[in-house]
């Protein structure tokens, strides 16, 4: 079976030592979609020291419509406000290995 691009960050986070790491989507089976949190966070993430890092995890042909959906948000202010750490994660295949591309919306 493949390996979800959720996965990937999920072994780069626990690779990097984050403390708490949870996967914050869902499935709604009534609704047969995926929900985020806010509508934008796949994964929290929360480090030794406090810091709260949000993840949107995608491909990496999706990072734009990803970082728009994020950008347009209503709950990007708040998110800011509270001092957290945004990214959206990207994954691709380069020369047969994956690799991941970050960008910073905090």
């Amino acid at each position: 079976m493949a390996v979800s691009p959720t996965q990937r960050t999920l072994a780069r986070l626990r690779k990097e030592n984050y403390d708490l790491i949870e996967v914050v989507e869902h499935y709604n089976f009534f609704s047969k979609k995926r929900h985020d949190l806010f509508g934008i966070i796949d994964i929290l993430a929360i480090d030794h020291k406090g810091v709260v890092t949000a993840l949107q995890v995608t491909s990496y042909s999706n990072m734009s419509s990803r970082v728009r959906k994020i950008t347009e948000s209503r709950a990007l202010p708040f998110l800011r406000a509270a001092d957290w750490v945004i990214l959206v994660e990207g994954w691709r295949k380069k020369d047969n290995k994956w690799v991941s591309r970050i960008v910073d919306l905090s």
